[in-house]
């Protein structure tokens, strides 16, 4: 019985493909808890504390992704030395190499996990030859702690950042739990200077985390898992079978998923990092909000948007060499941040609609200044022209949404085709009967979502200097009402596959 009961337990602690480790799993309360406890008892000892952070992150993501723990060591090795070769070596030439190579090197173990069936199947499409798909399996997190090594690496050679001594920090950078699967992608120059801060958990820390994890899960588990489960997922599996109302719900619904997965995801890293004595920065400011394309991006996984930005888009030259170069870089930009999210000519596409339309914006804006004028700083006019820009972006957005959610080209032209020409709007009555939880939660995420920044600020601001025992009342109804809602197979991440 002893050794049946602790097999169970140690098959708890192995990596399980299945079941990985998540926020929003039961083991992670007991892996939170555990770190907690050790963590109060070595906080004050930077090495210690250092230590146990990067065991335990590290553990995490062995627990998330399996074996593939071993990537992070190694692009940690990699870019830890060839920063501090950049720093050290005076001579422009080799110093410019030594980042060609440190990029090459990250860019190749990414594309080789994340891309390399996409262009095996490009050639046998082309009869370029007979190659079997490798079929690999994508490592969690790759995609944002690549960048976070490039960034890195960028900025030592750019003289913004004189890298770091101690590799142990580096590692504890690079995979720091709360971040390392999902984002939001950190810079060294924010995250490594904290990492000798000593350490003090303080009420304004204690309460924004709170309500932080709170929220964070709330929009995952409560609005996001619910409407992808009871509605969204059976309309984008088959939309041929839906009507097209129930296909322009689902585009709705999908808008509100996809954000509330994934900015509840990044909420409750914020969190947590708070609690540990971490601030990471915002990654998401109510995009739906945005009045154009281009504030969209500036609230709209602001992590991705501002690296892409400062790593791409201004080396490739930015807005210097006149507006028809700036519309290429923002194409070349967009495009590639489509492509980074996945090997599929649809996040392609997706990419190109949203550079176009940065591009549009930019001629927007100009022709407003040419036509309005003084006029366009007058408070009616404003008001029209910012809710009609929130009303046509949101529109434009969702658009995009089908083509970044559909598998493929057929499946989205198959929704759009059924929402211009079966959109039969008599079924209203039979369709909100069906789905009335479901539409209601989605009233409630959008009802939620459009409160203004200050009224949300504020609301943050009431958990904090609360007594223990009321954080403890509100964490137990939470969990109760997790418990009526959550689904019973875990739901993934969206974010989790790119």
């Amino acid at each position: 019985m002893e050794t049946f009961k602790f097999s169970k337990i140690f098959e708890q602690l192995l990596y399980n493909p299945e079941d990985p480790l998540l926020f929003n799993s039961a083991f992670f309360l007991f892996f939170l808890l555990a770190f907690l406890f050790l963590f109060l008892n070595f906080h004050q000892d930077k090495q210690k504390r250092v230590l146990l952070f990067t065991a335990f992150s590290l553990y995490f993501f062995y627990k998330a992704c399996g074996y593939y723990v071993a990537l992070v060591l190694i692009s940690a090795v990699v870019d830890f030395n060839i920063s501090r070769w950049i720093y050290e070596q005076k001579d422009a030439t080799k110093k410019k190499l030594l980042l060609i190579f440190s990029i090459v090197i990250n860019l190749a173990l990414l594309f080789y996990f994340k891309y390399t069936d996409f262009f095996i199947g490009i050639m046998n499409d082309y009869q370029l030859g007979e190659f079997e798909p490798l079929n690999l399996i994508l490592p969690i997190g790759i995609s944002f702690y690549t960048f976070e090594n490039i960034s890195y690496t960028v900025d030592v050679y750019r003289g913004h950042f004189k890298p770091i001594n101690s590799f142990l920090d580096y590692v504890f950078f690079l995979s720091f739990f709360p971040k390392l699967i999902m984002g939001p992608i950190v810079r060294a120059a924010d995250f490594i200077p904290q990492i000798s801060k000593e350490y003090k958990l303080t009420n304004e820390a204690l309460g924004k985390g709170f309500y932080l994890i709170i929220a964070g899960l709330f929009k995952k588990v409560v609005i996001s898992d619910y409407i992808y489960v009871n509605f969204v997922q059976y309309i984008f599996d088959d939309p041929s079978k839906h009507i097209g109302l129930e296909c322009w719900l689902a585009v709705y619904g999908y808008a509100l998923v996809i954000y509330c997965d994934f900015s509840g995801y990044s909420d409750m890293a914020i969190g947590i990092g708070k609690w540990m004595g971490f601030d990471i920065n915002i990654n998401f400011l109510s995009p739906y909000q945005s009045a154009n394309i281009t504030e969209f991006w500036r609230r709209w996984h602001i992590s991705l948007s501002s690296w892409l930005r400062d790593y791409l888009y201004i080396p490739l030259g930015g807005n210097k060499h006149g507006k028809i170069r700036q519309n290429i870089n923002l194409a070349i930009t967009m495009l590639i941040g489509g492509f980074w999210h996945g090997a599929n000519w649809t996040f392609i596409f997706w990419g190109a609609l949203h550079g176009l339309a940065l591009g549009f914006d930019k001629i927007r804006m100009y022709l407003t200044e040419q036509f309005l004028g003084e006029q366009k700083e007058n408070p009616t006019i404003k008001r029209i022209m910012h809710i009609l820009g929130v009303v046509f972006t949101f529109h434009f957005v969702c658009f995009t949404w089908i083509f970044f959610k559909a598998s493929s080209f057929s499946d989205a032209l198959v929704i759009l085709d059924q929402i211009w020409n079966n959109f039969q709007w008599a079924a209203w009555p039979e369709l909100f009967a069906t789905y009335k939880s479901v539409l209601l939660v989605m009233l409630m995420g959008f009802g939620l979502h459009f409160i203004s920044l200050k009224k949300e600020e504020e609301f943050s601001h009431r958990f904090i200097g609360l007594p223990n025992i009321t954080y403890a009342v509100i964490l137990v109804v939470f969990i109760l009402l997790l418990a009526q809602v959550k689904t019973a197979e875990q739901v993934m991440p969206i974010y989790l596959q790119f």
